[in-house]
C-alpha cells in the first residue's frame, strides 16, 4: 500500500515550528503497518496545496492531510481539495451545532468566521472533533481522475494543532484504516536502543550476525543523534515475527548492555524504573549540566519515589557550601578534576540520604579551555554503598548538545551500575 502525507503550513516553511506530525504520524501508521513512502510540507497557499494533493493522488493508495481546516483566512485546504476534486461545500447543521456548543461551553460568542469549519466537502464523512472546533474530513476518490486507470484512493484531513489531531487519529482514524484499508500482509517493526557506541561501529558488530536474515526480507535501520543509536528491525509477511525475533536475539548477543531499551524507552525512564524496582534513592550534584540530568529524571512519572535531592552547584564557592568539597581539593585540582567530581558525588549522596548520587563537572564552552583541560572535558561521578566510581569524558559538541550528552552518559554509567542482580 502507498501511503502519503502533506503537511500545511506556512510556520514549517519559515523554521517557526517543528514539524512534530510528521514524526507522530509516521510512527503511528508504521506501527500498523501503514508505512508511509513520501511527505512533503507546504506553505498555506492555495496552489502549492493544490499541487501536492494533486501529486500524492496520481500515486498513492492514502493521503493524508495536516492543518489548513480552522477558521482564519490562511486555512485552505478545506477549500482547495473541494475544487480539485469538483465537490461542493455544504454546511452541516450538526457541525455547526456542536461549534456553536464548543464556544457556549466557554462562555464566548462564536465569531461568525467559525462557521466556516461547518463546511463538509459533497460525499465526505466527518471526524468527530471533540478537543476544538474543526472536524476531520474522510473523502473516498473513486475514481480517482488522477491516477491511472481511475484507481481509487482515500483522502484524510486533520486539523493542524497536536491536541486534536492527536486523539482524532487515534479514536477514529485507526479504526477506519483497519476497516476500509486492512493489510493483506502482516507488519512488524520493533527498534532496539543503544548509548555509549557509535553508528559506524553499532552496525559492523551486528552486520555480520543479521546477513542471511537482511536475504529473507528483514529490513534493518538505524538512527542516530548524540549520544544515543537506535537500530530498527522490520520484516513483513507471515514469518514477520519470528524474523524480528531473530534478528533482536542476534542485536543482543552483539551488543549486550549496550542496549538500554526497546521502542520508545528513554534512559531517565529505565533509571527511574531501576532504582524503583531496586527501592533503591538517587541524589544528583550538577555543575556543567545546570540542572539537565534533574529535568530528565523528572519528567519519569514516578521519579519522586527514587529522586531525593539535587544541587546546581556552578561556583566553587557553592560546591564548597552546599556539598562540603574542601577548598584544599579545588585549590589542587581544579573544579574541573576527578577528585572534585568525587567529593561532590559523596557530599550529595550524604547530604541526599540517598543509596546512590550522580556528580558532573566539566567545561561547556565554547570558552573556558586550557591545553590540559580542553573545552569538552567532563568528570562523571557515580556514588554508591560500595564506594564512587569516576570517569572522565571528552565531550567536544556545542554548549546545548554537551550538557544532553553529558546527562545521558551520567545516566548510563548509573544504570550499568545498576544493571545487575537486585
Amino acid at each position: 500500500m502507498i501511503v502519503e502525507m502533506v503537511n500545511t503550513g506556512s510556520e514549517l516553511m519559515l523554521g517557526r515550528v517543528l514539524n512534530s506530525h510528521q514524526q507522530w504520524l509516521c510512527r503511528r501508521l508504521s506501527d500498523l503497518g501503514y508505512v508511509v513512502t513520501r511527505q512533503i510540507a507546504v506553505p498555506d497557499m492555495a496552489p502549492e496545496i493544490e499541487l501536492a494533493v494533486r501529486d500524492s493522488l496520481s500515486r498513492a493508495d492514502l493521503v493524508l492531510t495536516t492543518g489548513g481546516l480552522g477558521p482564519t483566512t490562511d486555512d485552505l485546504t478545506r477549500e482547495v481539495i473541494a475544487r480539485l476534486l469538483s465537490r461542493a461545500l455544504r454546511e452541516d447543521a450538526e457541525i455547526l451545532a456542536q461549534i456553536q456548543a464548543f464556544f457556549a461551553g466557554r462562555n464566548r460568542p462564536m465569531p461568525e468566521q467559525a462557521r466556516v469549519q461547518a463546511l463538509v466537502p459533497e460525499g465526505a464523512s466527518v471526524l468527530p472533533n471533540p478537543h476544538g472546533t474543526a472536524p476531520g474530513l474522510v473523502l473516498h476518490v473513486n475514481p480517482n481522475p488522477f491516477r491511472n486507470g481511475g484507481k481509487e484512493s482515500w483522502l484524510i484531513l486533520l486539523p493542524g494543532p497536536g491536541r486534536e489531531l492527536r486523539p482524532m487519529f487515534t479514536d477514529s482514524v485507526v479504526p477506519f484504516l483497519l476497516r476500509a484499508l486492512p493489510l493483506s500482509d502482516s507488519f512488524v517493526c520493533r527498534t532496539l536502543r543503544t548509548t555509549g557506541i557509535a553508528e559506524s561501529i553499532v552496525q559492523e558488530r551486528i552486520e555480520g550476525s543479521l546477513r542471511e536474515l537482511v536475504l529473507s526480507g528483514l529490513d534493518v535501520g538505524y538512527c542516530a543523534r548524540p549520544g544515543q543509536v537506535d537500530v530498527r528491525l522490520a520484516a513483513r509477511g507471515d514469518d514477520a515475527e519470528s524474523r524480528v525475533d531473530a534478528a533482536d536475539a542476534a542485536v543482543r548477543a552483539q551488543l549486550g548492555s549496550d542496549i538500554f531499551g526497546t521502542g520508545d524507552e528513554n534512559l531517565e525512564e529505565v533509571v527511574v524504573h531501576l532504582l524503583a524496582a531496586r527501592k533503591k534513592t538517587l541524589a544528583l550534584a550538577e555543575s556543567c549540566t545546570g540542572g539537565c540530568i534533574a529535568h530528565q529524571l523528572t519528567n519519569v512519572s514516578g521519579a519522586s519515589a527514587v529522586f531525593r535531592a539535587g544541587w546546581v552547584t556552578y561556583s566553587n564557592d557553592a560546591k564548597q557550601k552546599f556539598l562540603g568539597v574542601r577548598a584544599e581539593t579545588l585549590d589542587r585540582h581544579g573544579a574541573v578534576s576527578e577528585a572534585v567530581a568525587r567529593e561532590m558525588a559523596d557530599g550529595a549522596r550524604h547530604l541526599g540520604e540517598a543509596d546512590y548520587a550522580i556528580a558532573v563537572t566539566g567545561i561547556a564552552g565554547p570558552t573556558g579551555g586550557t591545553p590540559a583541560k580542553p573545552t569538552g572535558t567532563v568528570f562523571i561521578a557515580v556514588a554508591s554503598p560500595k564506594g564512587t566510581q569516576v570517569r572522565e569524558m571528552h565531550n567536544t559538541w556545542d554548549r546545548l548538545t554537551f550538557k544532553e550528552v553529558t546527562a545521558r552518559q551520567a545516566l548510563n554509567q548509573l544504570r550499568r551500575l545498576l544493571h545487575g542482580p537486585p
